[in-house]
This record gives C-alpha cells, structure tokens and sequence, in this order.
C-alpha cells in the first residue's frame, strides 16, 4: 500500500498557451491511508487547486464570464459585481485581470486574511459586510449595490445562475467518469452555492452507471465552514434541487478542521476547511458501506489548498 495519496490521473503537461485555458482537468488522488482498514472501500479525491486561481470556483466563474460576454450583459464598460465566501471572487479577480475588467465584491469580514490579500492584489474592490451575517450578509449587500445602479453592473450571481451548475456539467462530471474508467459508484461534495454537487451530479446521473451522489452540509447554521451553507437556516441559492441529492451527511466543524490536519499528515495533502469537510463526509460513507460489507469507489473534491487557511490556530492542534 503506498503511504501517500495516489495519482491516479494526473494532467499532461500543457502546452504553451492563454491562462484560463488551464482551467480544468485536474488531478484525482486516490486517498490510500484514510482508507486502511476498509476493505473494498476507495475514496479519490479531485484535486481543484490546481487550477489557476487555486480552487474550484474557475471553472463556473469563467463560465459566468463567458456567458455574460456572449449574451452581451457583459460590456467592457462594466463593472464585474458579486457576493463572495472568496474563492469564486478570487476567481472572478483572476479572470477579469486577465481580460480587463474591474471586480466590486461584497465579502463577510470575517474571511480569511489570506482570501482578501489575494483579492486585493488581483485589484479587485472589497466590500466587507458583518462577518455573523455570514454569506446570507454579503448576498442581501450586493443586490442592495447592484439595485441602485444596474446599468453599472455585470452581476452573474453565482447563486442564481445556471452557468454555475452547467461548468461542472460539462467538465467536473465528465473528467470524473474518465478518471476513474466509469467504476465511480458515489459521489459527494459539500453545499455552497451548490453548484458544484449541482452540475457534477447531473452529469453522473446522466452518464454514469447508477452513481449514488450525496450532498454535505454544516450540521448548524452557525458553523466555521467558511463558503459552506446549513440549507435549512440559509437564503438557499436558485440553483439548488434538493431532490437531486440521494442523501446527506451532516458535518461538525471540528471534524472538518481535524480532517484537515489529517491530509496534511497522513496523505502530505494541504488543503482547506471544506476539502477537510468533504472527506470526512466520504469517509464516514465509507465506513458505513465498509460495515455493510459493501465495495465503493467514492469520489469526492478538494476545493481549494490550504494557502488561504495558514492563520488558523486549528493546525497548531
């Protein structure tokens, strides 16, 4: 057994071209240690900070911008404009840098001080809303801003658009059914805008070959899973179907936060707090299929890396 996380597919290297075209096809790590002990159970892990701007919120992002500029709501006159956790507003920053536009995003206080370092040096404008608010606060803000001058704005709205979902459709789901050769069984990613579960399952239910996909939530609305919403206290984005989801995993946020430490540890991964919320949710599926003497391949997403989380005092634990 190796004694660290196995890449089971892992991109080429690209050819010499334009940034955002490296968007997309990242690794899947197949997560051997965690595993130890549960016989006929695989857990892979798709790695999304390989992705340029870090995260797995480029992919809808350009989407977004790319539908916006196509249906021409999107005008190099305008002013990009959204509510953000921080990943997606960082990759809004990274795209708009490189095609140039202005970035305005509404952002709980209370966000990583690495998250808005990076906004910032992208140049994008923060506005800081009440951090207890959460992202239910940085939501009620921006369509504030955006309703008394929307002709200034290109507001997506991550939450409401369906270019969110259709990003994972075409690519996220995809990428998974050929890294794991169709023997995918279970899907799992944790709710924020959703659109990640939302697109990804889509396409697997669609494609694949009778995959269960399982959503994941913070136990209580008031949690420490940056990004993540608890869908029975939260403004619940347009987006989300939850008749879509075959079930759900509650997640404490100590969980997440030691499954964080356990990456870094056991699989030399670093990554962030809802990646570490995400695999734990696999695992604990896991263990339960393992007790019911069942063979899974689980597969499930490592949003982004642990660069934008260095501060917390949880690693120190």
């Amino acid at each position: 057994m190796s004694t660290t996380a196995n890449p089971v597919a892992q991109r080429s290297a690209p050819a010499a071209g334009n940034l955002l075209a490296s968007i997309g096809n990242t690794p899947l790590f197949r997560l051997d240690r965690l595993t130890d002990g549960l016989p006929g159970i695989e857990i892979y892990a798709k790695a999304e900070y390989f992705n340029p701007g870090g995260s797995v919120k480029d992919r809808p992002a350009l989407n977004m911008i790319n539908t916006g500029e196509a249906d021409g709501r999107l005008t190099p006159d305008k002013i990009i404009l959204d509510s953000t956790s921080g990943n997606t507003g960082i990759a809004y920053a990274m795209v708009a840098a490189s095609r140039g536009y202005k970035v305005k995003l509404c952002l709980p206080m209370n966000a990583s001080p690495e998250r808005k370092s990076i906004l910032r040096a992208y140049g994008a404008e923060l506005i800081l809303t009440d951090g207890g608010e959460g992202s239910d606060g940085a939501i009620r803000r921006c369509k504030a801003i955006y309703a008394e001058d929307p002709d200034k704005y290109f507001y997506p709205d991550q939450y409401s658009n369906p270019a969110n979902w259709q990003a994972h459709f075409n690519t996220t789901g995809l990428e998974l059914l050929e890294q794991t050769n169709g023997r995918i069984t279970h899907f799992l990613a944790a709710l924020g805008t959703s659109g990640t579960f939302m697109g990804t399952s889509r396409r697997l239910k669609q494609d694949g070959n009778n995959v269960t996909c399982l959503s994941a939530q913070p136990a209580t609305g008031f949690h420490g899973l940056e990004g993540l919403k608890h869908m029975p206290t939260a403004i619940v984005p347009a987006i989300y179907d939850e008749t879509l989801a075959d079930g759900n995993i509650w997640i404490e946020t100590e969980d997440a936060y030691k499954m964080v430490r356990r990456l870094a540890r056991e699989e030399g991964l670093l990554v962030g707090i809802s990646a570490g919320a995400n695999v734990h949710a696999a695992l604990e599926l896991g263990k339960q299929l393992a007790k019911e003497g069942r063979e899974a391949v689980i597969v499930t997403v490592l949003c982004d890396g642990a660069s934008k989380y260095m501060s917390e005092p949880f690693w120190n634990e």
